[in-house]
């Protein structure tokens, strides 16, 4: 089996875009401030990134899914703790699924 070239050109320049793209944003926040808007959004980057991640599993997934959700929710606003509400969420889904 062999490599055409012109496949690892493309997988090569991919993987430079890929770098650069992360290297540039590094580059760039090192010698600028970013204005107070960006840094509010890129501390609220995490939790969009979770939300986009479950409401799809939320929309397939039915009731079973929204209470876990629920829980999950509540946890994270009484305690904060992200990785404690995402625990308690697949506890909670768990739970359900097993108990039908």
């Amino acid at each position: 089996m062999s490599l055409r070239w012109d496949v690892l050109a493309a997988i090569l320049g991919m993987v430079l875009a890929t770098f650069l793209c992360r290297a540039g944003g590094y580059a760039i926040l090192r010698v600028t401030r970013p204005p107070p808007f960006v840094q509010a959004m890129l501390q609220h980057l995490p939790g969009a990134i979770f939300v986009a991640f479950l409401a799809p599993a939320l929309a397939r997934e039915g009731w079973p899914a929204w209470v876990a959700g629920g829980a999950a929710l509540l946890v994270q606003a009484r305690l904060g703790r992200m990785v404690l509400s995402i625990l308690v969420g697949v506890g909670v889904l768990w739970g359900i699924r097993a108990l039908q």
